[in-house]
Order: C-alpha cells, then sequence, then structure tokens
C-alpha cells in the first residue's frame, strides 16, 4: 500500500517530512512525496495538475487564503474526524481552515512575523515604522543593507496589506468578492514607506526576493533587520547556517499610525476528491498534525495550531530569547490580521503584489500605481 503527497518545502516546512519514516514503519504505508520548492510553486503545481486532470495525490499541503480557490478539489473533513479529536486546536486556526462551515483542512500553525534585529548595531528595536526607516537607512552601508523585506509575491503583498492597516486603512470590507480599497491615504502611507525602505535601506535584489532569500540576506550578517515567520527560527540559532546567531534579538512588529496589525494565516493538510484510500490518507493527516509532530516543529519555531503542542514546547524553552519569542508571539496573535477566504482571493492578492512592486521598480508613481492596482485588484475579485 501507498500514498502519494504533495508538500509545500523550504526550510520552515521540510523538517517536519523527515517524522513520515516513522508512520510507514509503523503503519505498513509507503509514502512518495512531492515537495514544492516555495509556497508560490505549490500553488501554481495544484492549479496546473488539477486543472489539466494530471494529479495523483492522496494528501496535498494548502493554506486557509487559497483554499477557497481549490475547493472543487478538495473534500470536507467533518465525517472523519470525531470532536474530541479536533478539541486541542485552536478556535481561531479552525475557524481560519473552514469554507461555509465545513472544515476543508486540518491546522497545521498560525502564522505571525516578528521583527528581528541586530543588537550589535542597535541599542533597542524601533518603536515606529518612521523610526525604523530612519535607522534603517543609516545603517546602510556598501557592506550592510538596513532592512529586507520580500519584493514580490504573497510576501510583498503582505507587508502592505498589514503597512495599510497600520495606517488606518481597511482593505477588505462586507461580504462577497474581495474588492479591495488600497486607493486612499492608507495606501499612500503604505506604499511610500515601501519605497523608501527599497530605496533607502534594501537589496537592490528585493523586487526578485520571496522569503526564504530576505532571511538568508539577515542570517548571512547582511542586514541590520527583517522580519520573518516563526517556523524558520531554528536557522537562526544555527551557527552552521546563522553568521549573527548572538547578535540578533526579536520583537514585536512597531506600530503604525493606526496602531499594530500582522498580516497572518494558517497552513493547512487536505484530503482531495481523488484520494485513493482515504481511511490511509486520514491516518496520515492525523499523523502529521498530531500532537507530536507539532510540538516536534514547535521545538523548531513554529507557532503550533495545537495548544497542547504549545504547551509542550513553551515548557522545554530554555533561555531568555526563547522564552521572550513565546511571550511576543502570543502577542503578536493579538494584532493577526486575516486576508478573506473566497475564491477570487489569490487573482486579487497577485493583482495588488504586482501592481504595487511598479511603484517600487519605478515604473509608476505611488499615486499612480495604487490607482491601477485598485482597478486591477476589484476587476480580479470579479473574475475578469
Amino acid at each position: 500500500m501507498s500514498l502519494r503527497v504533495l508538500l509545500v518545502g523550504g526550510p520552515m516546512y521540510d523538517p517536519l517530512y523527515a517524522r513520515l519514516a516513522e508512520f510507514e514503519e509503523r503503519e505498513g504505508i509507503e509514502i512518495e512525496t512531492v515537495v514544492a520548492p516555495t509556497h508560490p510553486d505549490l500553488n501554481e503545481q495544484i492549479e496546473d495538475e488539477f486543472g489539466s486532470g494530471a494529479a495523483s495525490y492522496d494528501l496535498i499541503s494548502t493554506h486557509t487564503k487559497y483554499a477557497p480557490s481549490q475547493r472543487q478539489w478538495l473534500t470536507p473533513l467533518d465525517e472523519d474526524l470525531a470532536d474530541e479529536e479536533l478539541e486541542p486546536f485552536t478556535p481561531r486556526t479552525l475557524e481560519l481552515a473552514r469554507i461555509e462551515g465545513r472544515l476543508y483542512g486540518v491546522p497545521r500553525n498560525l502564522d505571525v512575523k516578528l521583527l528581528l534585529y541586530r543588537t550589535d548595531l542597535m541599542e533597542d528595536q524601533p518603536s515606529s515604522w518612521e523610526d525604523l526607516l530612519e535607522t534603517a537607512a543609516r545603517l546602510r552601508s556598501e557592506d550592510l543593507y538596513g532592512f529586507t523585506f520580500p519584493g514580490k509575491e504573497s510576501g510583498l503583498f503582505g507587508h502592505f496589506f498589514e503597512l495599510h492597516a497600520m495606517a488606518g486603512g481597511r482593505m477588505f470590507e462586507g461580504e462577497g468578492p474581495p474588492a479591495p480599497h488600497l486607493d486612499d491615504e492608507a495606501g499612500i502611507w503604505a506604499l511610500g514607506l515601501l519605497k523608501d525602505l527599497y530605496e533607502k535601506a534594501a537589496p537592490p535584489e528585493t523586487p526578485d526576493w520571496h522569503y526564504d532569500e530576505v532571511a538568508a540576506c539577515f542570517r548571512e550578517g547582511a542586514a541590520a533587520m527583517s522580519t520573518d515567520w516563526p517556523g524558520g527560527f531554528y536557522t537562526y540559532l544555527d551557527p552552521e547556517q546563522c553568521e549573527v546567531v548572538d547578535l540578533f534579538d526579536v520583537a514585536l512588529y512597531p506600530e503604525g499610525p493606526a496602531g499594530r496589525h500582522i498580516y497572518s494565516s494558517s497552513h493547512t493538510f487536505a484530503i482531495p476528491t481523488i484520494v485513493r484510500d482515504r481511511p490511509a490518507a486520514v491516518e496520515l493527516l492525523r499523523f502529521l498534525t498530531s500532537r507530536e509532530s507539532q510540538a516536534y516543529e514547535a521545538r523548531l519555531g513554529t507557532l503550533p495550531a495545537r495548544s497542547d503542542s504549545l504547551r509542550d514546547a513553551r515548557s522545554e524553552a530554555e533561555g531568555s530569547l526563547a522564552e521572550r519569542r513565546w511571550r511576543l508571539l502570543e502577542r503578536a496573535q493579538e494584532a493577526a490580521l486575516v486576508p478573506p477566504k473566497h475564491k477570487e482571493y489569490p487573482a486579487v492578492e497577485d493583482a495588488i503584489w504586482q501592481g504595487i512592486r511598479e511603484a517600487l521598480l519605478g515604473n509608476k508613481s505611488v499615486e499612480k500605481a495604487l490607482e491601477d492596482t485598485e482597478a486591477a485588484s476589484r476587476r480580479a475579485a470579479e473574475g475578469a
């Protein structure tokens, strides 16, 4: 007996898959894994293979903001999992994983970012985004970037989304298609700040970078400040992967004019409609989201979806940095900013990051980029 699975790859996710050998030995089931290098690659592979009818998977990785657009290929899990099995999961992550009240994935984590900053270069973390910009620009030199951030795809969208909210904007409101409001004063502040950060403090390669390149830049000692998801934190503590192991600290995001908001969502595991052996796939789903599996990821840094796994990891945390990071992640959850769940959302996200990136590249003014991007993203929301 065998199962074929499609998983998201990258430093934040890969360590868990080493546990699959334990499942294979215990259940006598061979697992064939296909790992997409990045989340954008995963989304593209799901769209291409399922859309063409070429897919042959029994379980897949997905995400709460993308699952509604993939719903036609996923199966509800309400009849497979008892209420007591779901009880350890936080209500927020379960709600994120539901579409119109039905559970289409089991949550793996809750993603909220923290700020990382170099303690050998800065006495304390910045208290505002204006302060961050000033500090980042001052520290910029031939050998050091002041701040790094993703310049494309969901990473760029996420930074703009949260900054827009921190300026008082409400990008998505009401029911129905996610038609965004971003051509406003909050948009001007947010995109203007990103453009200033790019021009005054960030690497010139920023428009070509996603999350992994940004994280690598900070670990190589080439950046004074950055942001990152919890899952890759172990890489910052490994001297073989990080050149600034003892030279950085973590902090909450700076606040904007309207407070603090942090882009957030949840990775999940789901079972597709083409599953060949549903009972075996459900057992694998249980294994990958078990207390042990999520505690394993949490010890590496992930903020797990299960409360019992979080307790296990926090009880074993040693050192002031580890303990402080867990406290900060707890506070960061209070500022979580979640995008809407809608089948057209991925197209809207694409229209937004592609549109605002034009301002970073210097192809359009901030004002023109916002005007064009709102128009394009509203067309995308209607399926155009």
